[in-house]
Formats: structure tokens, C-alpha cells, sequence
């Protein structure tokens, strides 16, 4: 395999979750054409205990257990000792907000590892002395990292140059320029009564960008209005939206 454009290790006490994933569509793709390295490395192999212990009870008292240091600290030093020093990022509902803009920045990187939190959380010391950045997929609360860290990778992934086919696809989609994306037709060109837009089909390619930059206007305005902060509330004065 190629030197890889970007290396990623996924930290998780239960690598039966991930590896699945990482082995279809895109992914798949990516890795074969070898701009990606992305390796599962499963936790237990560090326990502390004959029993490949990960967790214990929290000191202080309360319902659950808490991933311990040790562990988190033997796998990611291991990591780097083979692999090279890497952006280690904890999946935590505690994490800033994941966005397209964090997925760009991390696509820019040499090597990335992602640590999946389970229970009730982690010790407090990896946080300090371990993590550099904690991200969300949402202020929702889920059984472990290992779902948000694909919806990293995935996010991530597709931006390493190459991997999709057509680079232009990147430059028209959702969240670029702060839109959502416009709408998308293909045959046929009437479904159970239902027309697609004569718009897309007069040849006009101005027309069609104008049409496509107003439809995005208008779904974000109606759909995610927070994304328009700065950018006005409303469509521009004197533009209708062809129908």
C-alpha cells in the first residue's frame, strides 16, 4: 500500500460495530485506492486486569462505570509508537458541535485518532492529558462512539482528494457557501402526475444556476433559518422562484 494521504485508528471497546462499515461503499474505495489507512484497534488488549478490564466504578459513588485511564493511555501511546504521532479526538456528547467545517479541517490532516466513549464517560485525566479535541454529532445522548466516529470518518474521508470521482460533486452540495443543497430530478420526467421544474431542461445554464442558488436560499430559509444568520432572512429583493 501507498503511503496513505491520511491515517485514521478508531479507539473502541467493541470494534464488531465499526469494522462492518468500514468495509463497504466509499470507504471501501478509499482504502483500497490506498489514500486512506484506516485500522480499528480494540481496546480489552490493553485492560488492566487478567479479565481485560476497561472500567470501573466511579470514585465518589453514582450509577455506572467509567472507562479508565490506563487503558485509553496504553492504546493511543501504542498507536503513535507505530503510526506516528496523530490528532487524537474524543467523541463525547460534551464536544463542540461537528460541522462541515470541522470535517475540512481534519480532512487536512496526517493521522487522526478517535477515541468512542462508553458508559457513563471517561476518566477525567484523558480529557486533560490525552484528548485535544472533543466534537458531537448532536446534543442527543447514544450508547457509545462508535456510530458518531463513522459519521466522522465518513464526513472526512470523502474530502481526501481522490477518493470521490468527481471532484465537482464537492463543490455543490449542502452546507457549502452555508446553503443546504437545491433539489435534484432524474427520469422520469413526469412520475404519477408529478413534473420536474421546465427550468432544468431550457439549455439556459444560467438559468439553471439561478434557479438552484434561489431553491437553496429557499429551503434553508425554511428548513435551517439559523444558517442564514449574516446572510439575510429572506430571498434577495426582486427575485422570484421559477416554478
Amino acid at each position: 500500500m501507498k503511503h496513505p494521504r491520511l491515517a485514521i485508528d478508531i479507539v473502541t471497546l467493541f470494534p464488531g460495530i465499526v469494522r462492518p462499515a468500514l468495509r463497504e461503499s466509499m470507504l471501501r474505495v478509499a482504502q483500497a485506492k490506498g489514500l486512506v489507512d484506516i485500522k480499528v484497534c480494540a481496546l480489552r488488549r490493553f485492560g488492566q486486569t487478567r479479565h481485560k478490564s476497561c472500567d470501573d466504578k466511579p470514585f465518589g459513588g453514582g450509577p455506572g462505570m467509567v472507562m479508565m485511564a490506563g487503558p485509553l493511555f496504553k492504546c493511543v501511546e501504542s498507536i503513535k509508537k507505530s503510526r506516528g504521532e496523530g490528532h487524537v479526538v474524543f467523541l463525547s456528547p460534551d464536544g463542540k458541535r461537528f460541522d462541515q467545517s470541522h470535517a475540512e479541517r481534519l480532512s487536512k490532516k496526517r493521522h487522526l485518532i478517535l477515541i468512542c466513549g462508553r458508559y457513563e464517560g471517561i476518566d477525567e485525566r484523558v480529557r486533560e492529558h490525552l484528548v485535544d479535541e472533543e466534537l458531537s454529532i448532536g446534543d442527543f445522548v447514544m450508547t457509545g462512539g462508535e456510530i458518531p466516529a463513522l459519521c466522522v470518518v465518513d464526513a472526512v474521508v470523502r474530502l481526501v482528494p481522490g477518493v470521490l470521482g468527481n471532484r465537482a460533486s464537492l463543490e455543490c452540495e449542502s452546507f457549502r457557501g452555508g446553503l443546504l443543497d437545491f433539489p435534484q430530478y432524474t427520469r422520469p420526467r413526469v412520475f404519477r402526475g408529478h413534473k420536474v421544474p421546465d427550468v432544468l431542461f431550457s439549455g439556459d445554464h444560467k438559468k439553471v444556476l439561478a434557479w438552484r442558488k434561489e431553491k437553496s436560499f429557499e429551503k434553508t430559509r425554511l428548513r435551517r433559518p439559523d444558517l442564514l444568520k449574516g446572510q439575510g432572512s429572506s430571498l434577495p429583493a426582486g427575485r422570484q422562484v421559477a416554478k
